[in-house]
């Protein structure tokens, strides 16, 4: 348990339960991205078949197609760098959190991918689960994946920084923001625990016209940006 982020809650929940109520009554629902959930930029057999997995980031809340979504931004940034044909495929669900994921996944067979990358964090975040169930919920994510596709190379993306995010109103931002660090740091610890996973973190998105109409999700330019820093941080391990 972290005392000091409790106490924060406690001392400031009079403020922070009326602001989250009111947050989540007038913040914009934007929905799901249309369309089909897979596609590929290049022409014939893909090099590399990429699978983005999670909650609204990978079900590409804030963009109107999952081709603006951050799956195929991803393929589009490693089709031009690499001049080699990407597929994607991209499997979310709006405000789910990890336990939920992998009921869901049970019962669903994943397509056949070289690489999935994890997008969650956010609703785990509000949702206050603790830091212990969080990293365990982790380490159940990638076995079941594994147990699918054992060949498969699986990266955690970091949490999205919620300080950043702009529907959320101050204190509240700032109190979620350290919340989704101490859930990102969980990602880290995962990966630090096994060497053939990877860790990949996001811009800051600082720029206003990076979020969506709510506030709280990318928008399509948003995505354009998360993919350009995940693909530079790929290519340059791959590099080293």
């Amino acid at each position: 348990m972290h005392l000091p982020f409790w106490f924060s809650v406690g001392a400031l929940s009079p403020v922070v339960i009326p602001l989250a109520l009111y947050t989540r009554r007038t913040t914009v629902r934007l929905p799901e991205a249309s369309g089909e959930p897979r596609g590929q930029w290049g022409q014939g057999a893909p090099a590399t078949r990429l699978l983005v997995v999670g909650e609204s980031t990978a079900a590409g809340v804030g963009t109107l197609h999952h081709r603006q979504g951050l799956a195929s931004q991803l393929a589009l940034q490693l089709h031009q760098h690499s001049g080699q044909a990407i597929a994607w495929h991209t499997l979310g669900v709006n405000g789910i959190r990890l336990e939920a994921l992998l009921a869901n996944l049970a019962d669903i067979a994943l397509p056949e991918v070289d690489e999935v990358f994890i997008s969650m964090g956010v609703n785990d975040t509000t949702g206050l689960t603790s830091r212990r169930r969080y990293r365990a919920g982790l380490l159940h994510l990638v076995q079941a994946l594994r147990k699918q596709h054992p060949a498969v190379r699986v990266t955690l993306l970091a949490v999205p920084p919620m300080h950043r995010f702009t529907a959320l109103p101050i204190p509240l931002r700032q109190l979620l923001g350290w919340r989704a660090r101490q859930l990102d740091q969980q990602h880290r610890h995962v990966v630090a625990d096994d060497n053939t996973l990877l860790y990949l973190g996001y811009p800051a998105l600082q720029d206003p016209t990076l979020l969506a109409e709510d506030g709280y999700h990318p928008s399509a330019s948003g995505y354009r940006a998360m993919a350009l820093a995940l693909a530079e941080q790929l290519n340059s391990q791959q590099g080293a």
